[in-house]
């Protein structure tokens, strides 16, 4: 299945889905959800594989000259990317690490959309977005728990949370039919954001293997993509960038004060606990900064037992909670807002064009070559049900 197979199934699959929730039909609308994703899965799925395999075609000489990228021929019936996406090949992969180390200009290819360095960049290739995802996946504080998407910006789509109940029945019996309890549902729409990432690059560095140099680039545009999402995730504002979590309405009563002005006291997390609502109780976390938490930890209740806990794991890492629940710390929640809050983070949708591009220019003063990546995303809290603020009394 190649890549326009694959968009044509998946928007069929949502327009059937925006139908049948329009029709009312909302256990129908998820089956179609549930079989894009599957789709989603094994089309991602695919493509790694197949840049896998790229990958491990062997390094080249540095110094070559970029050539004409020639897409690979599949066989018949094999699922691979490498004919759709010249931009796995060894030979673009290649002339992408001159543009950026030299600025050597790019192969002119219709088929991967490459342009030269004076028009618009270069594409980065797949085989290091998907490293570049990997290592997003992997590492991180935020990123990896929150619920993420790939859906071309500015297409509805549908979100609905449907939670059945059970009825009870005497012998002989038949049900009325389990009644649905809609927790929420509607339609939520992802804009294009760009977020910008610059690399320095020396120019000791214009000589090196291209697996060293696929490293380098995957790390350095890893960290600061991560650091980028992750401060939006919190403290977005929506303008420009994806709305963060703290930027949620907060539903009645979840929205607790300390009682002392400046300090957090026992009975403020325990107040936190019980505006919990109990359906949201399995997978929400706190979430605070390092010194918030150390606050805390010195806190004992009423039997002198100590409110908050470190336990260390298999492999050392250690495990936070607060009144046994799991603590997430984090260096993004601003002084000016809650000092802590409680929330499920698969209920924050972040939504990803990894189609990255780079354009390369010189800076005059350091004599560096700079790289600059952009990234389209944007993200929103699709239920704020286990939305949970603590904010610091001020007078």
């Amino acid at each position: 299945m190649n890549k326009k197979e694959f968009e044509k199934k998946l928007n069929a699959l949502l327009a059937d889905a925006k139908q049948l929730l329009k029709d009312g039909k909302v256990e129908d609308a998820n089956k179609k959800v549930a079989e894009a994703e599957d789709l989603k899965k094994q089309y991602e799925e695919a493509s790694k594989t197949a840049a896998n395999i790229a990958a491990l075609e062997g390094p080249a000489p540095v110094n070559q000259a970029p050539q004409q990228v020639v897409p690979a021929q599949a066989s018949a019936g094999q699922v691979t990317d490498t004919a759709e996406d010249p931009t796995n090949s060894i030979e673009y992969r290649r002339a992408f690490m001159n543009y950026v180390l030299t600025g050597a200009k790019m192969p002119m290819n219709a088929g991967a959309a490459v342009t030269t360095t004076t028009e618009g960049g270069a594409v980065i290739p797949q085989t290091i977005v998907d490293r570049i995802v990997e290592k997003l996946q992997a590492s991180g504080m935020i990123l990896p728990l929150v619920t993420q998407t790939a859906y071309k910006g500015g297409v509805a789509i549908p979100v609905s949370l449907v939670k059945p109940t059970a009825e009870w029945v005497a012998e002989g019996s038949d049900a009325t039919g389990a009644k649905l309890d809609i927790k929420s549902s509607g339609m939520i729409t992802f804009s294009y954001y760009k977020l910008k990432v610059k690399i320095a690059i020396t120019l000791e560095m214009d000589t090196m293997a291209i697996s060293a140099f696929e490293t380098m680039i995957t790390n350095n545009i890893a960290e600061a993509i991560n650091r980028g999402l992750e401060d939006a995730i919190i403290n977005g504002t929506g303008v420009g960038q994806p709305t963060g979590i703290l930027k949620a309405t907060v539903a009645d009563g979840q929205a607790i004060t300390t009682a002392k002005a400046g300090e957090i006291q026992y009975k403020d997390l325990t107040a936190a606990e019980g505006a919990l609502p109990l359906a949201y109780e399995n997978g929400a976390v706190w979430c605070m900064t390092k010194k918030t938490f150390l606050e805390i930890a010195g806190m004992v209740d009423a039997n002198g037992q100590p409110v908050a806990r470190v336990t260390y794991g298999l492999n050392g890492a250690p495990q936070r909670n607060i009144l046994g629940r799991d603590v997430v710390l984090n260096d993004y929640i601003k002084a000016d807002g809650p000092a802590a809050f409680i929330f499920n983070f698969k209920d924050y949708v972040l939504n990803l064009n990894l189609a990255m591009t780079v354009k390369t220019y010189e800076d005059n003063e350091t004599d560096d070559k700079v790289t600059k990546a952009v990234l389209l995303a944007d993200g929103k809290v699709v239920d704020n049900g286990s939305l949970v603020t603590l904010t610091k009394k001020s007078a």
